[in-house]
C-alpha cells in the first residue's frame, strides 16, 4: 500500500491510465477485426472505404505508444498491399 500522499494519488492515476489503455488496445483490435473481415470476405471495396478511417484510428493509438508506431506501421502497410493488390488480380 502507497504510504504518502504523491503515492495514492500515483496508485489511482495508474488505475485510471491503465483502463484508458485497455480501451484504446479494443479499438486497435476491433479496428483490426473488422479489416480482415472485409478483405477475408473478399470486400475489397468496403475495405477500400475503410482504410482512411483504419489508418486514421491506428495512428492516434501510436501517437499514445499503447501499441509500438512500427507495429501500427506495419499493419497499415501490409492491408494496403494487400487492398491494391487484390484489386490488380480480379
Amino acid at each position: 500500500m502507497p504510504n504518502t500522499k504523491s503515492a495514492m494519488g500515483r496508485a489511482k492515476r495508474t488505475l485510471v491510465q491503465a483502463s484508458v489503455n485497455k480501451i484504446r488496445k479494443s479499438k486497435y483490435k476491433l479496428a483490426i477485426k473488422k479489416m480482415s473481415a472485409y478483405l477475408s470476405g473478399g470486400k475489397t471495396k468496403e475495405a477500400k472505404n475503410f482504410l482512411p478511417e483504419f489508418t486514421s484510428r491506428l495512428m492516434k493509438i501510436a501517437k499514445t505508444r499503447v501499441v509500438s508506431k512500427k507495429t501500427i506501421s506495419r499493419k497499415i502497410s501490409r492491408v494496403t498491399k494487400k487492398i491494391y493488390n487484390s484489386k490488380k488480380n480480379k
